[in-house]
């Protein structure tokens, strides 16, 4: 019997075990101590979950600031304030068979210890017992007794009683007040628990007389007792969104309700219910998780609920306050509803010959959520289709399948085509057992009176080129579609770029007609094309293609590409013959190559290659244009000699250097350059004296003043700082004496003999017309500041004495005074006096000047070095003569 007894307590145990709620496995309630002031992310406590299994757990909070992770850690939201009567919310786990539990979380406000320096002394409590209570929401008359506040020091001394801080002087203000003798504290105002829950106000007690205190100042707390006079209110959007046919007790979501009366009595304690639904849907009465009750959810036949939600504190007793919302529960769409053809099946009409045409628009049900892939149908034809002839698309619009004829169907092949088509959506079926649709296609494939067919559509032939003409290559000829016969046929070339190919018109014969080229710009990769046309009885046309494969022969020989080539002198040896052949292989490389029969032996070939051959001499060769002819023959021997030009140079770059033309000065350019010379010269005097003189006539006196000229003295003169002024020439006549010239003279006198030295003057030369200045140059012959130019250095007076004698320098000097007296004359009378007497440019007459080249390093004759000027020509001969007088 004891063992009887002892088996039925075990298995009782066990069974008890077994049968225990999801609660066994969590604690019934959590306690948590926090700072009073927490941030969002702040970890609170942790529910232990390892003993519930984490498969199908939903765990969630009641209070939006909280939130708990998936291993039960329970985190702030946002930042929260923990009062000082702590905080209460509850943790709602449900499993996934749609059981639910919960655990209450319990959050006290840790005391925060602020550290002093005093030394703490122990006091004996005197005063009367505090805290103090009252109710929220009273009812005037105002004031009301609370209750007295004594001290023991009263015993002793005559006291009186003062309060201060909140709830007299401080927010709130003016709720209390003491009758300073009896210590009564009263309250003069309702005060709103939700705002102010507890006052504390500080008590001191005084000697009435002395006015010092008898006691310590004491903080009194009175403490705002809650009444239910709020109404739990919804918190957050009660919009959820559940799938269709999902399984039962899948958490559709969580209505959120708060209530500001105090958490710790049964006003704050919220209780929910459902007012209509409750065969589809149901919610937790304490944490307000609302769960679907059935798998019959169906969005195609309601796709949303609104469900009334009650929420009533007191725990839900009649007497409590309550507020009803409504939620708004929207189905999502699944895939349980597969396509559907309207009709069971559908026949259409196709002509042949046809392509890329719309044959059928096939239309489609479909009760899912529209414009999305639930709803989006794809086309597949599944059978008739082996050929590739049709193709199925969809109108994204309307959703219906477009059949199209993409392959042009032969009705004298297939009168009819059966197709089965079947309709499937982008995404996959769920939540059914229904399956894709499928409908027959019978397609009827109309006759159309077409034109002649070409069998085969392209005719390909192999003929040789350069065949004869009349040469018959072959036939092609055109049957009727639907006959299958020939009968009555005319053939009509319609393209033929070259001209090569003639169509017998009865019987489509293909004739040569003029000599085909495989050599032609017309021939592409050895084949030429031909269209042949041929029409029918009934005037019906048809064409075809002919693709002649043009045999290669031998037809053509190598040439030389090139057959002018330069040979560098003292770089290159040898150059390179390049040949080509327009023929193929084996009429073609590799070539050979010999020289010709008629060469000379100064050449030879050498490292002959498939097309080239290298050319070189077979000795020295001076710079030149050699001819060398050059036999090239292809692989059959088929050749000719050619004449190739090679030119021997100096080069440049690879270029013959262009040969140097010699130029050299003849006896009219030295003529025009003297004659210029003169003539600038003689301009250049000509406006010097129309200037400075006047029109009066000068008579030429062989016995006039002389120039200036280098004297021969040996030593060197005084240096002179100030430049030497320039002397003009004495008049012959007189006329000009009293003048400047005699200014200048004064002015030479008056430098002294240590600043101007006396030359040696020639005989019949006064003295003042030679002078040395300290730039040792010597200034002949100047007239009114203008010289005529004969400016001689030391050095250069020095060279000319080497080859001159003191009597031809003397010579020299009294003609140039002659010139320049002779100008000076000129330049007194009329353009056309003298226009005669002045060097004049003439044109070329055919032959160079007699004189040859005059210059500045001219042999001065025996003559007395003025032997040049007889041959100057007649135009000079004046000169000449007046330069020669003396």
């Amino acid at each position: 019997m004891a063992q009887t007894a002892t088996f039925f307590f075990l298995y009782s145990v066990f069974f008890t075990v077994l049968s225990l709620p999801v609660e066994c496995c969590l604690p019934p309630s959590l306690q948590s101590e926090v700072p009073g002031e927490l941030p969002a992310g702040y970890t609170v406590s942790r529910v232990n979950l390892d003993q519930c299994g984490t498969e199908g757990l939903k765990v969630t909070s009641s209070d939006p600031d909280f939130a708990v992770q998936t291993d039960g850690t329970v985190i702030t939201t946002c930042f929260t304030v923990v009062p000082g009567d702590g905080r209460r919310f509850l943790i709602l786990v449900q499993k996934e068979d749609g059981e639910t539990s919960e655990v209450e979380v319990t959050l006290t406000r840790r005391v925060k210890v602020v550290p002093s320096n005093k030394v703490l002394k122990r006091y004996k409590r005197r005063w009367s017992p505090p805290p103090f209570s009252i109710k929220e929401n009273q009812k005037p008359p105002f004031p009301k007794d609370i209750e007295v506040i004594a001290s023991d020091s009263s015993q002793n001394y005559s006291v009186r009683y003062t309060i201060s801080g909140p709830g007299v002087r401080e927010r709130p203000y003016d709720v209390f007040s003491i009758d300073e003798y009896t210590g009564m504290l009263r309250v003069h105002k309702t005060l709103d628990r939700e705002e102010f829950n507890n006052i504390t106000f500080v008590a001191n007690v005084y000697n009435r007389y002395s006015n010092k205190p008898t006691d310590l100042s004491l903080p009194v707390t009175v403490i705002v007792e809650d009444e239910n006079d709020n109404a739990p209110e919804f918190s957050g959007l009660m919009q959820y969104t559940v799938m269709e046919h999902c399984n039962t007790g899948t958490l559709v979501g969580v209505v959120r309700a708060t209530d500001k009366d105090d958490p710790s009595t049964p006003h704050a304690k919220i209780k929910y219910r459902l007012g209509s639904g409750t065969e589809l849907f149901l919610i937790n009465e304490k944490n307000g998780s609302i769960t679907a009750r059935t798998t019959t959810l169906d969005r195609e036949r309601q796709d949303k609920y609104l469900v009334p939600v009650e929420i009533r504190d007191m725990e839900g007793h009649p007497s409590g306050l309550s507020q009803t919302g409504t939620a708004t529960i929207t189905l999502g769409d699944i895939n349980d509803n597969p396509p559907t053809f309207k009709q069971p099946s559908y026949t259409a009409e196709v002509e042949e010959n046809k392509a890329n045409v719309l044959i059928l628009r096939i239309p489609v049900e479909d009760k899912d959520l529209v414009n999305t892939d639930n709803w989006r149908t794809r086309f597949v034809i599944t059978k008739g289709n082996e050929t590739g002839n049709f193709r199925i698309d969809v109108d994204p619009k309307t959703n219906e399948g477009l059949l199209y004829v993409v392959k042009p169907l032969d009705y004298e092949e297939t009168k009819s085509v059966e197709l089965q088509l079947t309709a499937q959506n982008v995404a996959k079926l769920e939540g059914t057992t229904a399956s894709w649709s499928s409908i027959p296609v019978t397609l009827n494939v109309k006759d159309v009176d077409e034109g002649p067919e070409f069998r085969p559509g392209n005719l390909y032939l192999l003929v040789k080129e350069n065949v004869a003409n009349g040469t018959v290559i072959g036939t092609y000829t055109a049957t009727d579609p639907e006959t299958k016969k020939s009968n009555g046929m005319r053939y009509y070339k319609r393209s033929d770029p070259a001209s090569w190919i003639n169509v017998v018109e009865s019987t489509g014969q293909l004739k040569v007609a003029n000599t085909i080229d495989r050599e032609s710009s017309f021939v592409n990769n050895s084949m030429y094309n031909i269209t042949v046309e041929a029409v029918d009885e009934s005037k019906k046309t048809g064409t075809g293609t002919v693709i002649i494969q043009i045999e290669d022969i031998n037809d053509n020989m190598p040439e030389i590409k090139s057959k002018e080539l330069v040979l560098c002198e003292g770089s290159l040896e040898s150059v390179r013959i390049e040949a080509s052949d327009q023929d193929n292989p084996p009429f073609s490389a590799p070539f050979f190559y010999e020289l010709g029969k008629g060469h000379d032996g100064k050449w030879k070939l050498e490292d002959i290659k498939d097309t080239s051959a290298v050319l070189k001499p077979a000795k020295d060769l001076p710079t030149g244009v050699y001819s060398v002819p050059v036999m090239v023959k292809d692989l059959q021997g088929f050749g000719k000699e050619q004449t190739v030009t090679v030119q021997i140079c100096h080069c440049s770059n690879g270029a013959c250097l262009a040969k140097r033309t010699s130029t050299s000065l003849g006896v009219g350019g030295v003529l025009a350059i003297l004659m210029s010379t003169l003539l600038l010269l003689l301009l250049c005097l000509l406006f010097a004296f129309v200037c400075t003189t006047k029109k009066d006539k000068i008579h030429m006196d062989d016995t006039g003043d002389g120039m200036l000229l280098k004297s021969n003295t040996e030593g060197p003169g005084d240096e002179v700082n100030s430049s030497i002024p320039i002397l003009p020439m004495t008049a012959v006549d007189g006329s000009l004496k009293g003048s400047i010239f005699e200014k200048q003279e004064s002015n030479l006198g008056k430098m002294g003999a240590g600043n101007m030295n006396t030359m040696n003057v020639p005989p019949g030369f006064p003295n003042n017309m030679y002078q040395k200045s300290s730039s040792n140059m010597v200034v002949t012959g100047t007239l009114g500041g203008y010289s005529t130019g004969n400016y001689r250095s030391i050095q250069e007076e020095a060279e000319f004495l080497e080859f001159a004698s003191r009597s031809t320098l003397h010579t020299w000097m009294t003609n140039a005074l002659y010139l320049d007296k002779k100008l000076m004359y000129f330049a007194t009378e009329d353009s056309g006096r003298y226009a005669d007497d002045i060097p004049l440019r003439y044109g070329y007459e055919g032959r160079g000047s007699l004189a040859g080249s005059v210059g500045c390093c001219s042999e001065l004759g025996a003559d007395e070095g003025l032997g040049f000027l007889d041959s100057l020509g007649p135009k000079f001969k004046t000169l000449a003569e007046i330069c020669m007088e003396k």
